[in-house]
Order: structure tokens, then C-alpha cells, then sequence
């Protein structure tokens, strides 16, 4: 695949954003959100599936050959590429009037992603990468600003941004979790996308969680990766297929996934 090519799915992935931007801000806050649970008891509102539906029919008329994989609706098409939507990452924030809640937009070839879109228009902010481009942030394509992530080598000077401590504890990693939750200099649960933006900025440190699903991590991973950071499943393995994910920025990495082994 030719960077020329990135360069062009980049460009798209951006049109894409702008579209579910206009979608999710005209719902957020809106009195007559639908919101319903799915079978696995997380919440879903009608803008989560209405952006799914509209990128959908944008990539049906732009990109017919590639296949789709989101988060609400089934998979469609097939191929090497494939388009990875979560068209709301932290749905629980939306429906409650949180503003920390962004629409992922990722493209994989094969097995590697190679550019993804973060865009979280409540907070007036975006970030993007492509294959061997970098990562930004900003408002646009020619505005953005190069993401970097931390030098710190030391977890005892680390930041860690996490999303909850059940996961941990129903996966068997429980006591590593907040064994190390103690000792990093400091803590928050930033949760979902924010806490790798964060960590692509050099914000954070490192981010991790033990449970996440293909939508959930693939366009972030390479904002996370592209900025110098680094991005794993909870055993060490690169890449965006779970078991949930570790990442840092990259000095921090075997430390971390080390003590968060089974039996650590």
C-alpha cells in the first residue's frame, strides 16, 4: 500500500470525522436522546448508531471495495482494508452530558493499522496519525501540531490514566493493577480514548485496560504509536488484538507488562 494512499485515507477519515462531529454535538444534550442497553448491559444512544449508519453510506460511495467493522452494526464487505468506526467511544460520558467522548475512525491494512482519526468535538479537540506521517493534534489537517510522548523511565515518576479497577479484578490482575497504581507518583482514571490521547501528548505516562475490543483500540493505537509511544496487548504482543491493551511511552513498556503479568 503506497503512502500516497494513506495520505488520500487520511484525508477521508478526516471528511468522515467532520460528519459524525455534525451528528454527535446536534444529540449531545439533546432532551429526546434515545438511549437503550445492549446485551452486554452497556448503554447505546441513537447518535451512536446514527453516525455508524451515515459513515457507513459515505464509505459505500467512496470506498465500495473496502470492508467495514464498527462497533453497532455488522461487519460488511471484505479485502485487506477494512474501516474500524466506534462512533462513540464513552457513550456512558454522552448520555450523561460529560463532554470526554470522541468518535474513532481507523483503517487497516490486514492485520496493521495504518491511519486513525480521534475526534472529540466537545472538547473542541482531534488527533490523527497515518503510517510513518506522525501523529498530530488540532482542528484540521493543516493545522496540527506533532504528538510526542514523555521521556519519563521511571514508574515511581510515572503518570497512569486507567478506566476502572473491576476489569483488572475480574481478569485475575487485580492485586498488579493496584500494586502499581501505588507505586506511579500519579494516578487518574482520564478512561476510553483520552487516556491514550494523553499519553501520545506526554501528558500521561502510561494507560492501560484489561478489556477492550478491536473498535475500541485501533485508531488510537497508532496516535499512540506514531507519537513514540507504544502499544500491546496485556502479554507484551504488539498490536490490536486484546487481550486488552498496555500502553506507554515506550521506556516504560517491558516494566509495565511485567508487573502486570498473572502471578506478578
Amino acid at each position: 500500500m503506497a503512502e500516497q494512499s494513506w495520505t488520500d485515507d487520511l484525508r477521508l477519515a478526516h471528511v468522515l470525522a467532520d460528519q459524525a462531529d455534525a451528528i454527535t454535538m446536534n444529540r449531545f444534550k439533546a432532551t429526546d436522546l434515545l438511549v437503550t442497553s445492549k446485551p452486554d448491559l452497556t448503554p447505546v444512544s441513537d447518535a451512536d448508531t446514527a453516525v455508524e449508519d451515515a459513515l457507513r453510506t459515505s464509505l459505500s460511495r467512496t470506498r465500495p471495495r473496502d470492508a467495514v467493522h464498527g462497533e453497532e452494526r455488522e461487519d460488511s464487505g471484505w479485502g485487506p482494508r477494512r474501516w474500524v468506526i466506534d462512533p462513540i467511544d464513552g457513550t456512558a460520558n454522552f448520555v450523561r452530558g460529560v463532554p470526554v467522548w470522541a468518535t474513532l475512525i481507523a483503517l487497516m491494512d490486514g492485520d496493521e493499522v495504518v491511519v486513525g482519526v480521534v475526534s472529540a468535538p466537545a472538547l473542541s479537540r482531534r488527533w490523527w496519525a497515518a503510517k510513518g506521517g506522525g501523529a498530530f493534534t488540532g482542528r484540521s489537517l493543516l493545522q496540527g501540531t506533532r504528538c510526542r510522548t514523555s521521556r519519563v523511565s521511571e514508574i515511581s515518576d510515572a503518570s497512569l490514566s486507567y478506566s476502572s479497577i473491576d476489569g483488572w479484578v475480574e481478569c485475575g490482575r487485580g492485586q498488579q493493577f493496584v500494586d502499581l497504581l501505588r507505586e506511579c507518583w500519579r494516578t487518574r482514571a482520564f478512561g476510553d480514548f483520552w487516556s491514550y490521547m494523553l499519553l501520545a501528548e506526554g501528558a500521561v505516562d502510561l494507560a492501560a485496560e484489561p478489556e477492550l475490543a478491536l473498535h475500541d483500540m485501533a485508531a488510537v493505537s497508532i496516535v499512540v504509536t506514531e507519537a513514540g509511544g507504544t502499544f500491546t496487548n496485556l502479554d507484551g504482543e504488539p498490536g490490536v488484538n486484546g487481550p486488552g491493551a498496555i500502553a506507554t511511552n515506550t521506556l516504560l513498556q517491558d516494566e509495565t507488562v511485567r508487573r502486570l503479568a498473572p502471578g506478578a
